[in-house]
């Protein structure tokens, strides 16, 4: 969480800095202010506040206290965090919570970056929801299912950045699905070797997720990854029914229609807001994975915007 502001468009108004850590390389944010006539810490459940972000490798963070109860989700990376004097090992998997009277200290380990979501909770149903996932503060969980849980937390993000007349229903919504899903995933056990296999798919299906706009090629997936193009392959033959390559293409035309639908703009803009710098190719490849070209994309029902 960063105190310079990077990436933080459209967050509705400027967070108080002790909300947020310095030391991030790249970021997004998204704060959603309480409702008139009410606190952020009042009845029920809401998401005040959340994002993305990668974390420089001297990241370190020390708290006694917070305005709100956190959940953090570890995509990459390593790390350790000590939360009321309970040690964690971080690494891609790991989601753990902390609460707002917690002794929290987060430091990152090694060369590669932690790269993690966070969400900031309030209301009186946070603790008992954060128990009965398997949360409780000082609590951690390393999920086989890190891909699923990734595309609830980004989600959550970009419906929150848009700021939209429902964002807090939204986002109020999607956490809880969030924390059921982390509640019912089970451990990968150490001599599973089909939970190790999905662990590994889950992880690299949710670094694909993450970098979309900018990794193009298999090379890049299996770097990213830290493993060989061959295994990478496999693992999304196996999980996926689809190639990398084939995954990654969808998401990026998921992410350009998302782009579409929310600037409006010309067709090229779109296309390298993914990283692609044909558009000709951009638009066969979005007729594929959508069935109707970019200009078509907005025509309906939604015509108060124009793609061209």
């Amino acid at each position: 969480m960063e105190k310079d502001g990077t990436c933080m468009d459209k967050i509705g108004f400027q967070p108080a800095p002790e909300l947020l850590a310095a030391q991030i390389v790249e970021s997004r944010y998204f704060f959603l202010p309480a409702r008139a006539g009410k606190e952020s810490g009042g009845k029920g459940f809401r998401v005040a506040l959340g994002g993305w972000e990668v974390c420089r490798t001297d990241y370190s963070v020390r708290r006694t206290r917070y305005a709100f109860h956190v959940l953090e989700l570890v995509l990459a990376g390593a790390g350790r965090a000590v939360v009321d004097g309970l040690e964690l090992k971080l690494e891609p998997g790991v989601c753990f919570a902390y609460g707002p009277r917690s002794r929290c200290e987060i430091t990152a380990e090694g060369a590669r970056p932690l790269r993690k979501f966070f969400l900031g909770f309030s209301g009186r149903e946070v603790p008992g929801l954060l128990l009965a996932s398997g949360l409780a503060p000082g609590g951690a969980r390393r999920t086989p299912v890190l891909g699923e849980l990734a595309a609830f937390a980004e989600m959550i993000v970009e419906e929150g950045r848009r700021q939209g007349r429902n964002a807090e229903a939204v986002c109020g919504h999607l956490a809880r699905g969030l924390l059921l899903k982390i509640g019912e995933a089970e451990t990968a056990g150490a001599g599973d070797a089909e939970a190790r296999a999905r662990s590994s798919y889950e992880r690299c299906r949710a670094l694909v997720d993450a970098n979309a706009r900018t990794w193009g090629s298999l090379s890049e997936i299996a770097k990213g990854c830290g493993l060989e193009r061959s295994s990478v392959c496999r693992l999304f033959r196996r999980f996926a029914g689809v190639t990398p390559g084939r995954y990654l293409m969808r998401r990026k035309m998921n992410l350009a229609a998302a782009h579409l639908i929310e600037h409006g703009g010309w067709v090229k803009e779109a296309a390298a807001h993914v990283g692609l710098a044909d558009p000709l190719h951009f638009s066969r490849c979005f007729r594929q994975v959508h069935g109707v070209p970019p200009s078509a994309l907005l025509r309906r029902g939604l015509d108060s915007v124009t793609v061209k």
